[in-house]
């Protein structure tokens, strides 16, 4: 018996170190995501491995719809929104999910939703009877409404906020200083799909958001100015929202097949169903090459419009 369990050891042994190799050489090795998962029946929020589908449920609230996750600039910590008082609201916690703080209360129909965060400062979307923007200390103090606008997010270095903003056509690439002063469009077309979400580069130089072309949403780049803008994906549906790795070398999104939540019947059916498949993460190089599915996040992740976040190194 005692030679037949060394036997075993060694055989086990033989084959973790014959995938180990594999694992240390794959390209996404070493990083972390901030998904929205429903595995658990309601939408959670997991950190996940890319590469082995190691996954840890951050959020543990089953009575609640946690989303939006992001990482704070050291990777210690998550703001993420949730209903759990009513209405979405704005809260941190540590990355193991403890110590959950809530920074904002607002009163139903008022709704906060995909926060960013530099420094000690978070920006987030304040939906109540119109489409604002605001910004926050991390510890809740020292609220400022920045302005009409959607989907702020602020620049690594904390100097400038990317948003959607209206413009003839629809809605468009906007930027402005931290502050909310000095709007100016800095993308000329307007797309009258939305679901734009700009996300600056860990340089703050560059801004991948999603546009409409012809009956899909792609991702693009820009420069942070507006000019040299770039079509990344081609894959022909629908690929929102961007978020880049803290490398700089690979931009992640969503995929799915429909713009469900344009409308509210059809939205509302296919949050109940919760489709195993419906929206994964994908990534791809931001000149355009290398698009792929990120395979452990096939089935399970959630239908809203939360950033796979890449934690920052």
């Amino acid at each position: 018996m005692f030679m037949k369990t060394i036997l075993a050891l060694g055989w086990l042994a033989t084959i973790v170190l014959s995938f180990t190799p594999a694992i240390a050489e794959h390209p996404l090795a070493g990083h972390r995501f901030l998904i929205t998962s429903t595995r658990t029946g309601d939408t959670e929020i997991f950190v996940i491995d890319p590469v082995t589908g190691d996954a840890r449920n951050l959020t543990r609230s089953p009575q609640s719809e946690d989303r939006y996750p992001c990482w704070s600039p050291d990777g210690k910590r998550v703001a993420f929104t949730s209903d759990r008082d009513g209405t979405m609201n704005l809260f941190v916690m540590n990355v193991d999910g403890s110590e959950v703080k809530q920074l904002t209360h607002l009163q139903a129909p008022a709704v906060a939703y995909m926060p960013s965060w530099s420094g000690e400062r978070i920006v987030f979307g304040w939906h109540g009877e119109k489409a604002e923007m605001a910004s926050i200390n991390a510890d809740g103090g020292d609220l400022k409404m920045l302005g009409l606008g959607h989907d702020p997010c602020i620049s690594p270095d904390g100097t400038m906020i990317a948003y959607t903003g209206e413009c003839a056509g629809g809605v468009s690439v906007f930027r402005m200083k931290a502050d909310g002063s000095e709007k100016k469009q800095i993308v000329p077309d307007g797309n009258p799909w939305g679901a734009i979400f700009p996300a600056w580069s860990p340089d703050s130089k560059r801004i991948a958001y999603a546009f409409k072309i012809g009956e899909a949403l792609e991702i693009f780049s820009c420069a942070a100015d507006g000019g040299d803008i770039r079509q990344v994906t081609r894959l022909g549906k629908i690929s929102t929202p961007p978020a880049w790795s803290p490398d700089g070398r690979w931009i992640s999104f969503r995929h799915t097949d429909e713009r469900y939540w344009s409308n509210p019947e059809r939205m509302k059916k296919i949050y109940a169903e919760h489709p195993g498949d419906k929206r994964p993460v994908w990534i791809i190089r931001p000149d355009g090459s290398d698009a792929q599915l990120i395979e452990v996040t096939r089935y399970g992740c959630a239908m809203d419009g939360s950033r796979a976040q890449w934690q920052p190194r």
